[in-house]
């Protein structure tokens, strides 16, 4: 396969996707500050507030994989462009909306606009860049990625500060359609050259699967891991997930070829990304809990004190310093030093945060912006070298898919250790669900237990963090060896990157 041309435009292409990928996983956390004028204005309650947040990362979740098939068959181009209307079109109609239902719908449709560009996105990136650049590309790339998810509480907080809660909706409409203009002069079509047939029914398995794994992912916390809706949800999302899996073993042209798991490398690749994922999501849910009801911020000023973890990915990455540095390093040791990094980060916020000093938590947000910046782009990097470059479109959606997970399982698991531990440790006579929520525990507990209540949550919190760290540590040891094991049995030559032909429109 010939490789792509160096185009002169190539760079202002990568801001471009840069920029729709910005806001789209902005959209997974802008909200969260948002709950209480959701509450007030719309009249929306508890659960109502869950599936606004939710119905964004399910829809987005559980389509990728069938995305990234669709852009491999049909044109990746356009698969960008249709997902930019779409997102434009749900980003209207949720600044529009007049009740919970309306505002619900519309995130599911932003997310289903999201699905397609977040499959996208990445191998746009792969197939605009030659070869030697596409690592420095990857890297940007990486970075934006890991701003946008960082900085949704902080956009979301100063938005609500001078505007109605539609304005958290609203800033996507100018990216939208900046992105549509750019998107359809600029960004070169490419796409499958075979142009396999379409698998539908794997597409609808695995689409069926991981919306099921992924609403009781959600659901769980609320409703309880053993409430009926959500075994029936994850059990339902379990047997579809293996029937995808029987059916991609059988059919001629299969969806996700599972041939890719067999790859040592691909393995080790996926691990660490869905490990960065579980790490990011759970720690910063746990650290905005421990920075608004242990050291006594407001929403805005939380978020603004997450910051310096996203600032950090972007000081190493966009000044090529984090490039400079991986690149002296095999991808094993990369993955393998910014995953122990961002464990030590989750370590540093667990211990040196206990006591209430910022300072501590300042450090372990540093270590942790360090340990993205280094194992990210590696990981992105060896996902799309292991896989056929035609599949490139499947890459992206596989990795957007880890991310989901990723971040859903973390806020998961370590809330709901948080949760069982605060139970345990709350004094006798506070019924169990008073450990719902400190809020809850203080005024059950009433002024005399008051100080009793905090320190078992503030022990709490601390023993999840720790637990987080250590399952982000022993996972990255176990992704490092297996690239490593990837690269002495088929080493890679440097430089050797995924490239493709290009099927170039107009």
């Amino acid at each position: 396969m010939s490789q792509p041309d160096r185009r002169p435009d190539r760079w202002v292409i990568l801001a471009v996707i840069c920029l729709v990928q910005l806001v789209v996983v902005l959209d997974n956390t802008i909200l969260n500050v948002a709950i209480p004028s959701l509450t007030r204005e719309l009249g929306a309650d508890t659960a109502q507030t869950q599936w606004v947040i939710g119905a964004y990362s399910l829809a987005q979740a559980g389509l990728l994989i069938a995305a990234g098939g669709l852009a491999d068959r049909y044109g990746r181009k356009k698969v960008q462009l249709l997902g930019l209307a779409l997102f434009g079109i749900g980003s209207l109609g949720a600044s529009l909306a007049t009740d919970p239902g309306q505002l619900i719908a519309a995130r599911a449709g932003m997310g289903v606009g999201g699905s397609l560009l977040l499959a996208t996105s990445l191998a746009l990136v792969v197939r605009t860049f030659t070869p030697d650049e596409q690592p420095r590309a990857i890297t940007v790339w990486s970075a934006v990625s890991s701003l946008g998810f960082a900085l949704g509480p902080v956009v979301g907080g100063l938005l609500l500060a001078h505007f109605w809660w539609g304005a958290v909706f609203l800033v996507n409409l100018p990216v939208a359609a900046v992105g549509l203009v750019a998107v359809a002069r600029l960004v070169p079509e490419s796409k499958d050259p075979r142009g396999d047939r379409p698998d539908l029914l794997g597409a609808a398995l695995s689409t069926a699967g991981l919306v099921g794994v992924v609403y009781a992912i959600i659901q769980g916390p609320g409703a309880g891991w053993t409430a009926p809706s959500t075994l029936l949800a994850g059990g339902l999302g379990l047997l579809f997930l293996l029937a995808f899996v029987l059916c991609e073993r059988r059919i001629e042209h299969p969806l996700l070829d599972l041939a890719f798991f067999r790859n040592a490398r691909f393995r080790g690749a996926v691990s660490g990304g869905v490990l960065v994922s579980f790490g990011l999501g759970g720690s910063l849910f746990l650290l905005t809990v421990h920075l608004q009801f242990v050291l006594g911020y407001d929403p805005l000023a939380a978020g603004l004190r997450t910051a310096p973890m996203a600032l950090t990915v972007v000081a190493l990455n966009l000044t090529g310093a984090g490039m400079r540095l991986t690149a002296r390093l095999s991808a094993p040791v990369a993955v393998g030093a910014g995953l122990s990094l961002l464990a030590a980060g989750l370590a540093a916020i667990a211990v040196f945060g206990h006591g209430g000093s910022y300072p501590g938590v300042l450090l372990g947000l540093v270590l942790m912006g360090a340990g993205v910046a280094c194992a990210q782009p590696a990981m992105a990097s060896s996902v799309m070298a292991s896989i056929p470059p035609e599949k490139a479109g499947i890459g992206s959606g596989l990795m957007g898919t880890l991310s989901e997970l990723g971040n859903s399982l973390g806020v998961a698991v370590l809330g709901a250790l948080l949760t069982a531990s605060f139970a345990t440790a709350l004094p006798a006579g506070l019924p169990a669900s008073a450990a719902r929520s400190l809020p809850e525990a203080l005024e059950a507990a009433g002024p005399a237990a008051a100080h009793q209540v905090r320190s078992a949550f503030g022990d709490s919190l601390t023993g999840s963090q720790l637990i987080g760290a250590l399952a982000v540590l022993l996972g990255g040891l176990v992704a490092a060896w297996l690239l490593r094991r990837a690269a002495a049995q088929q080493p890679v030559p440097a430089g050797a990157q995924p490239t493709e032909a290009l099927t170039t429109s107009g």
